[in-house]
């Protein structure tokens, strides 16, 4: 029996210009200090930066982007007769989807630039082609998990 109480799922965020939830999420996540309608205006403009970017359009380039920096494995610390292991384990869904956001949001944020908007366009931009930090995050995870394959019989 888990120690953990399972989380409830939440209600359906979604935004307000192309109603998809990744999205609505998305700008949930950036908020800060609960300045939603900041966050949201920044993240249009982020999209509007990425318009002219590629053949696509650019709440499909943001789905993209995401997608691209999701990470399928990361290693969890096991303890195991007073030693330390790095087990790789597999991302679930809900958590691949929340890392790739808090990456991109993070990068997006250290990035040097001239508006957090253009920021976030940029490291969207770079997600989308797997480049830039993001991804490079994404990559660094699985070289781990890779690396810590021997140990992946504790996992449990």
């Amino acid at each position: 029996m888990p120690r953990r109480s399972v989380s409830t799922q939440r209600r359906d965020v979604r935004d307000a210009r192309y109603r998809d939830p990744l999205a609505g999420r998305f700008i949930n996540s950036m908020l800060l200090r609960g300045k939603k309608s900041l966050a949201a205006r920044t993240f249009y403009r982020a999209l509007d930066y990425l318009e002219g970017k590629g053949d696509e359009e650019a709440i499909a380039m943001f789905r993209k982007a995401v997608a691209n920096i999701k990470p399928l494995l990361e290693v969890k610390s096991r303890r195991v007769g007073g030693s330390t292991y790095q087990v790789p384990v597999e991302v679930r869904e809900e958590r691949q989807v929340a890392l790739a956001i808090r990456w991109l949001l993070q990068f997006a944020r250290a990035r040097r630039g001239r508006s957090m908007a253009e920021r976030l366009g940029a490291e969207l931009l770079d997600a989308y082609n797997n480049t830039g930090s993001a991804a490079k995050k994404k990559e660094d995870t699985h070289r781990m998990a890779e690396a810590n394959r021997a140990f992946a019989h504790y996992r449990w």
